[in-house]
């Protein structure tokens, strides 16, 4: 239900999770939830913690980015970076590591170091003539880092790739969110013994 909630009404999504945690706290998914609904509602604290609570009962480093962002949402982008180096990036899901990298380069923006937060998005993955479901979000945090180094035409153009990439994967992924309904006109036939 938090799931299926968190876009349109965060705050009731996150008592659902709530919920789930008074009945299955020492359940990884249900702390996750928990820990991503709150930071759905800006609770980085809250948030902060139940993440790592995630993190000790599952072992797992994948929501590694959401924990660097809830260090940057509480003001502490120099744990914020800490957090992000502690991880070995080798062992993450391609994914998880280019969430990884957008967190730290906001932390690198939050600290004022533009050109150390552009480094931090200087990936394999960055490939401008191909676009991946990361793809859109990574051209984008680029846009923003070349906007803050004054760069403007650079950030311009990443802005476009961005917004190219998310097309691409949208018409790949069969259009956009538009329903389209196929009427179909029945023609009926009097003639007796017709099987039409």
């Amino acid at each position: 239900m938090a799931a299926r909630l968190i876009d349109e009404d965060p705050e009731r999504a996150h008592a659902h999770a709530l919920a789930a945690s008074r009945r299955a706290g020492r359940v990884a998914v249900v702390r996750e939830t928990v820990a991503i609904t709150a930071y759905a509602q800006g609770d980085y604290a809250l948030a902060l913690r139940e993440l790592r609570t995630y993190r000790r009962i599952s072992g797992s480093d994948d929501q590694i980015a959401l924990i660097v962002d809830s260090e940057r949402g509480v003001g502490r982008p120099d744990r914020a970076l800490e957090e992000g180096r502690a991880v070995d990036r080798s062992t993450l899901p391609t994914a998880t590591r280019i969430e990884l990298a957008i967190a730290l380069s906001g932390a690198r923006l939050d600290l004022g170091d533009p050109d150390r937060a552009l480094t931090e998005l200087d990936i394999p993955e960055l490939d401008p003539d191909r676009a991946f479901d990361w793809s859109p979000s990574l051209f984008q945090a680029r846009a923003t880092v070349l906007e803050e180094l004054g760069r403007d035409d650079e950030a311009a153009e990443w802005h476009h790739r961005a917004v190219v990439a998310a097309e691409a994967l949208d018409e790949a992924a069969g259009g956009t969110d538009e329903e389209i309904l196929v009427v179909e006109e029945l023609v009926e036939d009097d003639a007796p013994g017709d099987d039409a």
